[in-house]
């Protein structure tokens, strides 16, 4: 081997050292609670004004302990960290099920991730309203009663805004020529709010047994 020879090839192993200790200084480690995530400045920078960013600066006025490892300490909850770490990784933010919104949004606010703070707060007003909407909806409910012969015309000719809820037989029977008829109560119900359709009230059958069930 020739000495220019030998030079060059010192010259390329100090240089993919150089590549591979530039690449190594591009992760951190961090433990969240005494759990470990690995990660790299390029992600955790994605906030620049955030804490992460300035935690792992070269210039950073943080101080911040590490341990035996070199893992930065913080001392939060690992659980609402993860989807704050995805959400620096990919622009997304996806929660679990079981994961309460308030929860990310405590920790988002410690990081201080001000995109990931407006999100939050955005979800969590829409849930609100969609729940206090949900919680709000009162329904009307009305006992109706007819024979077994009118049961099944007084259900078909019932309008799409009432459901109904229950049929109670009360027992009662009376002899229409050769036939026993027993009489049924029908409890059904709607949203307040709803109007009555057309078809509601297009029979004098109808009103009647309304008028049946609010003399009850």
């Amino acid at each position: 081997m020739s000495v220019i020879e030998s030079v060059d090839k010192g010259k390329g192993s100090r240089m993919q050292l150089n590549k591979s200790l530039s690449n190594t200084a591009q992760w951190v480690k961090l433990n969240v609670g005494g759990t470990y995530f690995m990660t790299t400045k390029t992600t955790l920078c994605r906030d620049p004004n955030s804490f992460l960013c300035r935690l792992c600066s070269e210039e950073s006025d943080l101080i911040s302990d590490m341990d035996e490892t070199g893992a930065y300490m913080i001392d939060r909850d690992p659980t609402y960290f993860s989807p704050i770490l995805n959400y620096l990784r990919h622009g997304k933010l996806v929660l679990n099920k079981n994961l309460a919104e308030e929860g990310v949004l405590e920790e988002a606010e410690f990081y201080n991730i001000t995109e990931l703070i407006n999100i939050l707060k955005e979800r969590i007003l829409q849930r609100d309203k969609k729940l206090c909407s949900e919680q709000v909806k009162k329904h009307t409910y009305r006992v109706l009663q007819c024979h077994e012969d009118e049961l099944t015309w007084m259900i078909s000719t019932m309008s799409d805004e009432w459901k109904f809820e229950q049929l109670v037989n009360i027992g009662s029977k009376y002899n229409y020529g050769n036939y026993d008829q027993a009489e049924f109560l029908c409890v059904v119900s709607r949203e307040e709010g709803v109007a009555d359709s057309p078809k509601t009230e297009s029979t004098d059958k109808a009103k009647e047994l309304q008028q049946r069930a609010s003399r009850m």
